[in-house]
């Protein structure tokens, strides 16, 4: 939001999320953002909260896929995980479209890929499928290199910061990468110490 207020981009917030689960954490990070871009005097509006939807439109997807050592099965929870979000990213940027085109807005874009643990060229294309679905055009850009400011403006800020992307699944998947990185870390100590002995 930064850049395109340098730009002298006119824009409007649309804060729709219904991936996030549960639904406290939904509206922790939902008021997280309205404080913010109050205090920013930035426009914003916010979507139907329906993890309903999100459910079916990922439902061919679903499942917790944790990244692992073992480099095959690393490559098959990848290509796991780029299905549902590819089916999260549609729904999104779809209904985002829909959003702009009632409000005769002629173009979309997503800070998303502000993340580097986002699929970043499936966001891109998702995002032009769904500007051209309504005649819109996509104005997608890849943050990714702003991501340590982003991250060090909002500590600053003192803003809540989430530890997963935002659904059940990811939320899953990061404790148990979580748990497996901690594992390895005491296994490693503890060969360490056994060998200084």
């Amino acid at each position: 939001m930064r850049r395109l207020t340098e730009a002298g981009t006119t824009f409007l917030s649309w804060y729709d999320n219904p991936n996030i689960e549960p639904e406290q954490e939904y509206q922790l990070r939902r008021d997280t953002f309205f404080a913010h871009a109050r205090q920013c005097g930035l426009s914003y509006l916010e979507g139907d909260y329906e993890p309903k939807a999100f459910h079916e439109a990922i439902a061919l997807h679903a499942g917790v896929f944790p990244l692992s050592e073992n480099d095959a099965e690393r490559k098959e929870a990848l290509r796991l995980r780029r299905a549902r979000c590819a089916a999260c990213y549609r729904l999104r940027f779809t209904r985002l479209a829909q959003a702009a085109h009632a409000r005769n807005i002629p173009s979309i874009a997503t800070t998303l890929s502000v993340s580097p643990w986002q699929f970043t060229d499936l966001m891109a294309s998702e995002m032009e499928r769904a500007a051209a679905l309504y005649g819109l055009t996509s104005a997608f850009a890849d943050y990714r290199a702003d991501y340590l400011e982003t991250t060090k403006r909002s500590r600053e800020c003192g803003m809540y910061r989430q530890n997963y992307c935002g659904c059940s699944f990811s939320r899953r998947e990061a404790e148990l990468e979580r748990a497996a990185r901690k594992a390895h870390r005491q296994a490693a100590k503890a060969s360490k110490q056994s060998d200084s002995r």
